[in-house]
């Protein structure tokens, strides 16, 4: 990125498009909810995670599909059981790609102060 170009216009635009569905699946509440709940580190069933929640099951299993597709979930069958399990990579790339966006805001803000105090 030179020194005129706006926020996400270099490496941050490039990986906006690959973290836009990480951003889109974690847009809904049920499924930051559901994220919150595995990130224990440990596998759950559907049953265990729609416990405490006004959601029915199936519900709940549209919610996880759209984290699965996403990325930020994986499943594997337990008998006659789906169990889920938060797979924390894609949560850390966006991570980074927020500190990329972030450090290039501070350039640009910094660049405008200069700008201004002149």
């Amino acid at each position: 990125m030179n020194a005129t170009s706006p926020p996400g216009s270099s490496a941050a635009g490039t990986q906006r498009h690959d973290q836009a569905p990480i951003f889109a699946a974690l847009g809904d509440g049920t499924r930051l909810a559901l994220v919150s709940k595995l990130c224990g580190g440990q596998a759950r069933s559907i049953s265990q995670l729609a416990q405490d929640s006004a959601l029915s099951r199936q519900a709940i299993t549209k919610h996880l599909r759209v984290l699965e597709s996403a990325g930020i979930v994986h499943s594997s069958r337990s008998g006659r059981e789906s169990r889920f399990q938060l797979d924390p990579q894609p949560l850390e790339n966006v991570r980074e790609y927020l500190e990329l966006v972030s450090e290039q805001w501070d350039r640009a803000l910094s660049r405008l102060t200069t700008l201004v105090e002149r």
